[in-house]
């Protein structure tokens, strides 16, 4: 059988002969979607790969060889380097930019800084943000600024894209009260996609910022959403690279009953996500490939990147260079090791806030500790990247219930990799993570000073505890250190000071894992 001309086809369509989807057969449309996720600020190449310039020349030569693509971020470009320390966001807003994303979604560490920070950051870029499950319409700052969706053209096609964050960055990071976040994550996500669908836009891409274990759950629940690009929990999916914990991409079928991919990149900036698509003319998926590119030292960076990054990091470079004092043995400050057991540079931590203090016992959130330090001279550059929140030190005294209460609430989420986990000083603690959150602490004991050894916690005694302010203020989940407090002072020295000067003081320092904190899980 011959293939109708164009011009029959035509004459029969508008004579409503021909329905439209069955004139002939449509070509498929090919997208190709790069992104990136948790960033932090880590503009320049680690360890020989990574960093904004190699990616700026991997983007470019993918956009070079395909005729549609789009390049999306799924959060937390703020907070984990000097950069953003020194910059505040402003750093992102070049590199964004010149990059040329077309879309992100918000992740909590967006709002570190509070909501004034983030509006400068959102009226610097040129591209939209997205999220869904956020309302930000009381704050001065935001308001306006950010969208539940946002439809992208890319060569006539219409693609969607929809954003979700986390609803606990409320008690993560640091969002004014002004801001509402919606915890009923498909509701949220589905009203987005509805509205879209309604529009008539048939292809949709949803930028997650709440882990890839939710999701994966709201994947199969969710209709009309073609794609899921996550972040937050910095998980590792690949076809090919050692320790990846998933395939990418992760394959569901949605609600509607068509397939529905949950992509990832790892984190940092070591690696970006390529995923190449193909939808049919009802924007169904009909054909998938990719995986994450390694931003490879090998790969020649892109000059005008490399320049931007070189004179952004000039303001650093004295800040980094300057020595404080010396370790002899590495410091773990690993998330990976600091947010499920106890670290070496936790420990240290945690001692210094004693030193400088005098409390009786201190607890700092593992998911405060952003970088390891090699053994050798520290600089102060190490000890800011290790901490680049700017916390101060808070005290307050605390009946022992609520110190119990407060690592019942540090082990509550230990497998979803949260930032509460409890680094300890003065006191070790058992926990079971066998059992339930809430129920997992098995005992808890304090060092007495005088005599040297651990007595048990007293329940109705009053301890002298060392924190830091965002933990102080309900932080990551700590409400009993806001609701409980007794003579709490919250504008101590700056953290990241004493813990230069407590390693200037007594270095090298050699802090060990000693037994601080023990898990034993019960078993059948």
């Amino acid at each position: 059988m011959r293939k109708l001309s164009v011009l029959l086809i035509v004459m029969l369509m508008v004579a409503g002969l021909v329905p439209l989807a069955n004139a002939q057969d449509e070509e498929p449309f090919a997208l190709t979607i790069m992104h990136t996720n948790d960033t932090h600020a880590h503009h320049e190449a680690e360890g020989g790969n990574g960093g904004v310039a190699i990616q700026a020349a991997v983007v470019k030569q993918i956009r070079a060889s395909v005729a549609n693509s789009l390049l999306l971020d799924a959060g937390d470009r703020f907070t984990g380097t000097l950069y953003h320390q020194v910059y505040d966001g402003q750093d992102n807003v070049q590199i964004m930019n010149l990059m040329g994303y077309d879309a992100m979604t918000l992740g909590n560490h967006e709002f570190d800084n509070g909501d004034e920070v983030l509006g400068a950051f959102l009226d610097g870029i040129n591209f939209p943000v997205v999220v869904s499950n956020i309302d930000v319409s009381a704050s001065a700052d935001l308001a306006g600024k950010i969208v539940p969706s946002t439809v992208l053209d890319v060569n006539g096609e219409q693609v969607g894209i929809i954003g979700l964050i986390t609803p606990d960055t409320d008690i993560s990071s640091s969002p004014s009260d002004n801001v509402v976040f919606d915890a009923d994550l498909v509701a949220a996500a589905q009203a987005a996609a509805d509205g879209l669908m309604a529009e008539g836009v048939n292809k949709i891409v949803l930028l997650t910022h709440i882990g890839y274990n939710w999701d994966m759950e709201i994947a199969p629940q969710l209709s009309g959403v073609d794609i899921i690009i996550g972040g937050h929990s910095h998980t590792p999916l690949s076809n090919m690279y050692a320790g990846a914990l998933g395939e990418y991409p992760t394959t569901f079928e949605s609600a509607s009953g068509e397939p529905i991919l949950v992509v990832t990149a790892f984190s940092e900036n070591e690696f970006m996500g390529r995923l190449d698509v193909e939808f049919d003319a009802a924007g169904v998926i009909t054909d998938y490939d990719g995986d994450v590119i390694l931003l490879s030292g090998y790969i020649t960076p892109d000059a005008e990147l490399a320049a931007v990054v070189e004179e952004l990091g000039g303001r650093l470079q004295e800040l980094k260079n300057m020595t404080i004092g010396e370790t002899s043995v590495f410091l773990v400050g690993d998330r990976t090791v600091c947010r499920v057991e106890e670290c070496n540079l936790g420990n240290l931590i945690a001692d210094a806030m004693i030193w400088n203090t005098g409390a009786d016992i201190a607890i700092q959130n593992g998911g405060g500790i952003r970088a390891d330090i090699d053994e050798g001279e520290v600089t102060m550059g190490e000890v800011l990247t290790v901490l680049p929140f700017g916390n101060l030190i808070s005290t307050l005294e605390l009946k022992g219930e609520y110190v119990w209460a407060a690592l019942e609430n540090g082990v509550s989420e230990v497998e979803n990799g949260a930032g509460r986990f409890p680094q300890v000083g003065g006191l070790r603690y058992t926990w079971d993570g066998s059992q339930e959150p809430g129920s997992r602490i098995i005992s808890v004991d304090v060092l007495n000073k005088e005599t040297g050894e651990y007595e048990p916690l007293d329940l109705e005694a009053i301890y002298f505890v060392a924190t830091n302010d965002y933990m102080r203020g309900g932080g990551d989940g700590y409400s009993m250190f806001e609701d409980f407090a007794i003579n709490p002072y919250d504008f101590g020295a700056p953290l990241d000071g004493i813990l230069a000067d407590y390693i200037e003081q007594f270095g090298p320092v050699a802090p060990e894992v000693e037994g601080r904190i023990t898990r034993v899980d019960a078993t059948e």
